[in-house]
């Protein structure tokens, strides 16, 4: 997909090192946004939905996709991978942790299921006034892609914000807050970060959520280039 592969991926790489999440410029039109904000309501393409207020992880609701994922998802997920592979072996470089991630996603995948995660982790949210997310981390097991991608779908909402906080040795923790325009993406950590430290690197945990909606319907397309057990 050109519009994956004519980012500023320089600057993308410089701002995820030095921030753990970097916006992209449009990956998405507003025809194609509406299609996948349309997908909401077509219970096949989804293996689950959880009603987050149920499960204490915040209000709001989200579905995962089957494997048969719509061209334009697969394209995007297709796309990205190859982009944030070099950025996901230098952290883990960085880090002096293992880099198990081959050339290809396919190949990845097909990794992630002979290790016992093998459903679908591709996920459309919606959320509507007072909903939100808890933080959290998409870790389903210990099959980990460091790197993640949301997508904004939506533009007639307030609040709802994109949150990421990240915990600091010996330090208080730091909040970043993002908003992601229609069709722009939003590039972040899965779990941490490396962080220059007296050691060399160091990790850094971050989790992400979302703020309250204050009115409106907010859809969001998150792209996960690992399984879920």
């Amino acid at each position: 997909m050109t519009a994956v592969a004519d980012q500023n991926w320089s600057a993308i790489s410089t701002e995820l090192g030095e921030h753990g999440h970097a916006l992209t410029a449009p990956l998405l039109d507003p025809t194609q946004c509406a299609e996948i904000t349309s997908y909401f309501e077509d219970d096949r393409r989804f293996r689950s939905t959880v009603e987050m207020a149920r499960h204490r992880f915040g209000s709001g609701r989200y579905r995962y996709f089957t494997h048969d994922l719509a061209p334009l998802i697969a394209e995007l997920r297709q796309a990205f991978y190859p982009r944030l592979l070099p950025i996901a072996r230098d952290w883990a470089g960085k880090l002096s942790r293992p880099a198990p991630w081959p050339d290809t996603l396919d190949e990845w995948v097909a990794r992630c299921h002979a290790a016992g995660q093998s459903r679908s982790a591709q996920i459309l949210l919606r959320y509507g006034p007072g909903d939100w997310n808890a933080l959290h981390r998409d870790l389903f097991g210990d099959m980990v892609f460091p790197l993640q991608v949301v997508v904004g779908l939506s533009t007639e909402y307030t609040g709802g914000e994109f949150l990421l906080v990240e915990q600091r040795a010996r330090a208080q923790s730091r909040g970043y807050a993002s908003t992601i325009p229609q069709g722009h993406g939003l590039i972040f950590t899965t779990r941490d970060r490396p962080v220059p430290s007296a050691r060399g690197w160091s990790a850094a945990p971050m989790r992400h959520g979302v703020s309250v909606l204050r009115s409106g319907v907010r859809h969001t397309l998150g792209l996960v280039f690992h399984e879920a057990s």
